[in-house]
């Protein structure tokens, strides 16, 4: 059964009832702000309290088959316009008798707009529910791709330290398999900021067993304990700062990563130095950066994005996107 208690529903649904009110008023009978404002009120309150009443059963509708529960609808729409019409009559009009004929022409009409409203609710929320489902394969194909590739690089350091290393061996297991757990998480989720920076720490240190002094790491980071992002949306970028920036270089650098923040959004930006001239091309260092911008987009649409560019002597790379909550909160549902 579709959801009609919440605020978007529930404003189609006060349109909608108007919109009816205005082609009855037009339809026939004398154009009056009294006539108006009593056809609105009998109106709303039949779709309002319709809409109240399918609300409160539908957890019972929604456990019986999806015809019988779409006729209980149906039939609860038609009961409070029949009795919505009844105490209309003998309190409004004060005739004598009931006007049956009035109230059979007002469940004809009733009974039209609530197939036409039902049908189309639930077809709304079938094409939500569609679109969810898509978003989410889309973000975990994306996210599918989102792998560190010194996995190899860095089951050769754990071989060279456990003979003569095995505290230091044991750690780089641990880091590597933190970061793949992360990996295989679910596509969309949030995290703290401090968990996805914590991620970016461990990266660095299997980094820095396997290159040494050559790296090394500048974290200029404002408050950030109230913050969230995507999860894996930092680490590759800085995976990619020192596989493009740092390891072609002979004498290293370093890596400056920065978190800027302002009441509006978040910015992000990785600073490496670009490779000497006559360092050897690394290729693929668009697929993270494509990869990410697309979740990105998913997730907050044009308000975030991803830049990179040179700069002077470096590269920098940034990420930002809005403070506020995701698109479409119900992907980590």
């Amino acid at each position: 059964m579709p959801e009609l208690c919440s605020a978007p529903a529930l404003s189609l649904l006060v349109l909608f009832a108007e919109l009816l009110v205005l082609i009855l008023l037009f339809a026939g009978g004398p154009l009056t702000w009294i006539r108006l404002a009593l056809m609105s009120l009998f109106v709303q309150w039949v779709a309002l309290c319709s809409a109240v009443l399918v609300c409160a059963l539908r957890p019972l509708l929604n456990r019986m088959p999806l015809p019988v529960g779409a006729g209980c609808a149906f039939l609860l729409v038609l009961l409070v316009t029949g009795v919505m019409g009844v105490v209309a009559d003998r309190v409004l009009v004060e005739t004598p008798s009931i006007d049956w004929q009035q109230i059979t022409g007002q469940l004809v009409i009733a009974g039209i707009i609530a197939g036409l409203a039902l049908r189309y609710f639930y077809v709304q929320q079938q094409l939500r529910a569609r679109e969810r489902a898509e978003l989410q394969s889309r973000l975990q194909a994306l996210q599918s791709r989102i792998r560190p590739h010194f996995l190899f690089n860095s089951m050769n350091i754990i071989a060279s330290l456990i003979a003569i290393d095995p505290d230091t061996a044991e750690s780089v297991v641990e880091d590597l398999s933190e970061l793949f757990r992360a990996s295989l998480n679910d596509a969309g989720n949030q995290v703290r900021m401090s968990e996805e920076l914590d991620l970016c720490r461990r990266y660095v240190r299997i980094e820095q067993l396997r290159l040494g002094e050559r790296l090394e790491v500048d974290w200029q980071l404002d408050p950030h304990e109230d913050l969230k992002i995507p999860l894996l949306s930092l680490q590759p970028l800085l995976e990619n700062a020192i596989y493009h920036g740092i390891q072609p270089r002979a004498e290293g650098g370093t890596v400056e990563v920065q978190l800027r923040r302002t009441p509006e959004r978040v910015e992000l930006s990785i600073r490496n130095p670009l490779p000497a001239a006559d360092a050897s091309p690394t290729a693929g260092n668009r697929m993270a950066l494509n990869n990410i911008r697309s979740r990105m987009e998913v997730l907050y649409g044009t308000q975030a994005g991803v830049d990179a560019r040179p700069e002077g002597d470096a590269f920098v790379t940034r990420l930002y996107y809005p403070i506020s909550g995701v698109i479409g909160t119900e992907l980590g549902a």
